[in-house]
């Protein structure tokens, strides 16, 4: 099944917004909602009424799997909840300045920078992912 990435972005009031990035498709879905997971569930329940409407009107569908992928800003002002800036900055060495200049929009961080994080958070979660307890 082909994948296609759905963007997760904050809006200037606060929400967030998905999208998927796939010009292609015969078809546009979107979600919104004060949280992420309330977006998710808009979104996806906007792809089941799409997919099941193409079927009752015997039109073709593309199937895709959505792939949900964040902006620098949204990423950093959802998690901000569990992650502070300062543990972020030691757990990725990007300056604690810089992170918040991503938050806030004013700047947006390089290909190699946006890498950089991913593949620290990433390191992360897998340590977290192999904690035992007794």
């Amino acid at each position: 099944m082909r994948r296609v990435d759905a963007i997760i972005e904050r809006a200037s009031d606060g929400t967030y917004s998905i999208y998927t990035d796939a010009d292609d498709l015969n078809y546009l879905v979107t979600g919104t909602g004060s949280t992420v997971e309330e977006a998710k569930k808009v979104f996806e329940g906007g792809y089941a009424d799409m997919r099941r409407a193409y079927a009752e009107e015997g039109k073709p569908f593309i199937e895709v799997e959505m792939v949900y992928k964040y902006d620098m800003a949204s990423f950093l002002a959802y998690y901000s909840k569990v992650m502070t800036m300062a543990g972020l900055s030691r757990l990725t060495g990007i300056n604690q300045q810089q992170l918040s200049h991503y938050v806030t929009g004013r700047r947006h961080p390089s290909p190699k920078t946006v890498e950089k994080m991913q593949t620290a958070i990433h390191a992360f979660a897998r340590d977290l992912s192999s904690v035992s307890f007794v």
